[in-house]
């Protein structure tokens, strides 16, 4: 191949000008990037204090902690260091600050009966959250409606409980439910859940094809309205990727993913693909990272968990517990909302003492870890933009993975985020500003439609 310059200089002027192009547009680079370049020359005790003193800062939200009533008495209660991840000790000990508390309802039969059922279930919830702000620890944890809210209570240096709605099933036929949840702290809440409700197809539809409404039903459409009226956030982790897309289309205000991760890294219905990740940047909307092992990496917990199978199946046996080995287990069982609460009531339990008893076992298959969280963290910033991805952990749902297993080490995932030079700015953004920004802005759209 003949090269198009006539003269040897003229080439090496060239390569020159192209090389000194280079070494300015890498100083340029250097300048210009977020990333701090100077944590891959630190001692792991520089990163570790490095990652305390931004901790410390920095407001950390967790957009998806469920609970179970029975920790919400006068004598058993989050001011206890209780079994469950997230409790008021776990939280000060980990440096977690606002865990999204989850009125989570199972699907049951769409008739009235049913709604009746989850109605009381999902107020039974409500209850159980106002009763430890008001009651339990009012000295320790204040309930928060807007990012206002939230910055004040930090400063009287308590802990902040906000409050998502994990199924919209117990709001029935009747529309006015939802401002009644709305006035009781609600400011999120997702369509469905692990099957189609009478508002909207959920993701278990890609197992069999099988769909109820082909997206949004006409009530679900109502519903979407009325929580932009209200400054409610619509949340689209468990809806069918239909669904989302009728939602994205719908909606005045952005949209949030509570508790899903990337599908490029993860294939599983509850995570995003690349199309819908690219529909949330355009809507301005934020993903919520979450730490749960099967969405983070399906086949490093597949092997692992096919290794677990025969012992967590032993220890529940032995604590006469009901054990299925999967979450599809439990759907295709068809269990009733109080039998799918009493599983993962007692999930955690065989899971911790299946892990005590492997962590003795030589070359026993790793498990899902903080650093495989933080990818998909990482992929979603380079796909979208920081300012769309943030942290979630679907702690006493199913969700933690090694490392970050509940409250108390929560630090962890800021010792990640410093280890591959996210910023303190940065991490702040993740952690709990870019989910704040969505909520002003919803609750600002409501405004302007309320003024209409």
């Amino acid at each position: 191949m003949q090269f198009p310059f006539t003269s040897f200089n003229t080439i090496k002027q060239v390569l020159k000008f192209k090389y000194s192009l280079g070494l300015v547009l890498l100083i340029i680079f250097n300048l210009t990037s977020c990333k701090d370049n100077t944590s891959s020359t630190m001692t792991d005790e520089e990163l570790m204090a490095k990652a305390k003193a931004i901790h410390e800062r920095v407001i950390t939200l967790d957009t998806h902690c469920d609970i179970n009533v029975q920790n919400f008495t006068d004598s058993i209660n989050y001011t206890q260091d209780l079994d469950a991840q997230v409790t008021l000790p776990k939280m000060t000990a980990g440096g977690l600050d606002v865990p999204w508390f989850i009125v989570y309802t199972g699907q049951d039969s769409l008739n009235a009966e049913g709604y009746k059922k989850a109605y009381e279930n999902a107020i039974s919830k409500f209850d159980a959250i106002q009763k430890l702000v008001n009651d339990i620890a009012p000295d320790q944890i204040e309930l928060a409606t807007t990012s206002e809210d939230v910055r004040k209570i930090i400063k009287k240096g308590k802990k902040v409980a906000m409050i998502g709605i994990e199924n919209g099933y117990p709001i029935g036929e009747d529309i006015a439910n939802v401002e009644k949840f709305y006035n009781l702290g609600a400011r999120y809440m997702s369509l469905s859940h692990n099957g189609h409700s009478q508002l909207c197809d959920s993701n278990t539809g890609e197992e069999d094809d099988v769909w109820l409404h082909n997206g949004l039903s006409e009530l679900g459409k109502e519903v979407i309205a009325e929580m932009n009226r209200l400054g409610m956030l619509i949340d689209v982790s468990h809806p069918s990727k239909e669904s989302m897309r009728q939602m994205i289309k719908l909606s005045k205000a952005p949209i949030i993913a509570s508790h899903s991760s990337a599908r490029a890294l993860c294939d599983h219905s509850r995570n995003l693909d690349d199309e819908q990740l690219e529909w949330m940047k355009e809507n301005g909307g934020v993903v919520q990272t979450v730490a749960f092992q099967a969405y983070v990496d399906k086949e490093k917990n597949d092997k692992r968990d096919a290794a677990l199978k025969e012992i967590r199946k032993g220890i529940a046996d032995s604590l006469e517990i009901k054990w299925y080995n999967s979450f599809k287990e439990v759907r295709e069982a068809k269990l009733n909302p109080e039998e799918q609460m009493a599983f993962y009531q007692n999930y955690r339990k065989v899971i911790g003492l299946a892990n005590e008893k492997v962590a003795r076992i030589k070359d026993f298959p790793p498990a899902v870890n903080v650093s495989d969280f933080v990818d998909h963290i990482d992929y979603m910033v380079d796909k979208i933009g920081l300012k769309h991805v943030g942290i979630s952990s679907d702690f006493d749902g199913g969700g933690g993975v090694d490392g970050w297993n509940d409250a108390s080490e929560t630090l962890n995932v800021t010792l990640e985020l410093v280890k591959r030079g996210y910023t303190e700015e940065e991490i702040s953004a993740l952690w709990s500003d870019n989910l704040l920004r969505v909520l002003d802005e919803a609750q600002a759209v409501a405004k302007e439609i309320q003024a209409e």
